[in-house]
C-alpha cells in the first residue's frame, strides 16, 4: 500500500486477495492484521467490512496496550535511573479518551538501554516524505502546521479520510494521514491535532530545513537569542525579537488574532523546550491566560510565567499577573520566578510589542 500507492490496480488487486481469502470462509475463526494504516476504503471494495478497525484515531479497547502508559513509564525510569519530567517532554504526548498520557515504547526502551534522552523515532517514511505531506497546502495546511509548532492545536475532520496515502481531498486527509503515521496525536474528545513531544517536533524541524520553510526557520534560529535576553530581563530586546518573528510569522498565518499572537509567542521561545516543560492555556477574552515555563531538572534556569495582551497597557497586568493561579503550574518548584508581560498594539506604527519583566522569588 505504501511503496505502490501509484498502482491502483495493483493495490485493487491485493483488496480482492483479502476479500477472497478471509471473508464468510469456514476455515477462518480469526484473522489478526497489523499496519500502519487501516484498511484501504474502495467503494467497489467495502465489502472488506469483517474487519473491527483499532486505529491512532480510535483506539478503542486497545488503548493502554497502544504504547507505554504513564505508570509504566514512572516504573522504567525508577529502575533505570533517567528523570521522568525529561523523559515526559520527549516521549509522551499521544492522548486517548480514557489514558491521557501514552509514551512512544521503542523510544522509551532505547532511553533507557542507552541511559540518554534523543531522537530515536524511527518512522516508516523518512523526514522527506513528511516534507511533501507538509508542503501539500490545502486550505492553509502550512499556517496549521506553523499553529501547531507554536505549541497550539487545530480542529481536524478524520471522517474523511478513505485511508490512503496518495488521493488528498482536503487539509483534515493530510493531517489524519500524519495521525496514522504517528506526525500528530489527536484528542478524539476536542477533536483536535497536535504535535505531542520534543522527538516528534525534531523530526518536523528536519523536514522543514530541506527548504521552501525559511520564514519558520529564522524564527526558530533566533528563538535561543530570545530566550537569553529574557532570562536577562532585557525588555526591549525582548520585544523587538517578538516584533521580528511576529512579521516572520505573518506572511504563513493566514488569520491575525490573538491566536496568531499565541502561535508567535510559542514560536519565538521555540527552544526553550529543551530545558523547561511548556504549560498552557487557552485564550480568554481580549487577552491571553499564562504560558508557565517550568525549568526541567537538569538545568538551574528559573521558571518563567508569560502573560500576553492584546491591545492594552502593558502595565494592566503587573498586579493580574500576581493574582491569577499560575502558581498552582508551579506547585512543588521553589526558587526565581520571572514574571514576563508582554503587549501587544495593532495600530503602533513603531513597534507593536511591549514588554515589562519582573522576578520574583517562590518560597
Amino acid at each position: 500500500m505504501r511503496e505502490r500507492q501509484d498502482v491502483e490496480s495493483l493495490q485493487k488487486q491485493y483488496l480482492d486477495f483479502l476479500r477472497n481469502l478471509l471473508k464468510d470462509q469456514p476455515y477462518v475463526a480469526l484473522a489478526y492484521m497489523t499496519g500502519i494504516l487501516p484498511v484501504k476504503k474502495y467503494g467497489e471494495h467495502s465489502a472488506l467490512n469483517m474487519f473491527w478497525e483499532y486505529s491512532m484515531t480510535n483506539q478503542k479497547a486497545l488503548e493502554e496496550y497502544t504504547g507505554f502508559t504513564e505508570n509504566e513509564v514512572k516504573i522504567l525510569c525508577e529502575q533505570y535511573d533517567m528523570d521522568f519530567e525529561e523523559t515526559s517532554s520527549w516521549y509522551d504526548g499521544y492522548m486517548f479518551k480514557k489514558y491521557k498520557h501514552i509514551y512512544n515504547p521503542r523510544s522509551v526502551v532505547e532511553t533507557m538501554i542507552c541511559q540518554d534522552f534523543s531522537n530515536y523515532w524511527v518512522s516508516t517514511e523518512v523526514y522527506d516524505a513528511l516534507k511533501i505531506y507538509m508542503d501539500m497546502d490545502f486550505d492553509g495546511l502550512r499556517s496549521d502546521i506553523v499553529q501547531m509548532l507554536g505549541g497550539g492545536r487545530v480542529r481536524v475532520n478524520t471522517r474523511s479520510f478513505r485511508n490512503d496515502m496518495r488521493n488528498f481531498k482536503v487539509k483534515d486527509d493530510v493531517l489524519t494521514l500524519l495521525i496514522h503515521l504517528g506526525y500528530l496525536a489527536y484528542d478524539s474528545i476536542a477533536e483536535e491535532v497536535f504535535i505531542p513531544n520534543k522527538e516528534i517536533i525534531e523530526e518536523f524541524e528536519n523536514a522543514m530545513s530541506v527548504g521552501g520553510w525559511a520564514e519558520v526557520m529564522r524564527v526558530l534560529k533566533a528563538s535561543e537569542r530570545l530566550l537569553e535576553d529574557t532570562l536577562l530581563c532585557d525588555e526591549k530586546r525582548v520585544a523587538e525579537g517578538l516584533d521580528r518573528a511576529h512579521m516572520e510569522v505573518a506572511s504563513i498565518l493566514t488569520y491575525n488574532d490573538e491566536n496568531s499572537l499565541g502561535c508567535t509567542i510559542g514560536l519565538a521561545y521555540y527552544s526553550a523546550r529543551k530545558d523547561y516543560r511548556i504549560i498552557r492555556e487557552l485564550p480568554a477574552g481580549r487577552g491571553f491566560a499564562d504560558i508557565v515555563f517550568l525549568p526541567l531538572p537538569h538545568t538551574k534556569k528559573p521558571a518563567l510565567v508569560i502573560e500576553l495582551k492584546y491591545d492594552k497597557s502593558v502595565h494592566t497586568a503587573i498586579q493580574q499577573i500576581k493574582d491569577r493561579q499560575y502558581t498552582q503550574a508551579l506547585e512543588g518548584y521553589d526558587g526565581e520566578i520571572l514574571l514576563v508581560r508582554i503587549n501587544y498594539v495593532k495600530d503602533d506604527p513603531n513597534k507593536s510589542y511591549h514588554c515589562i519583566i519582573e522576578k520574583f522569588e517562590k518560597k
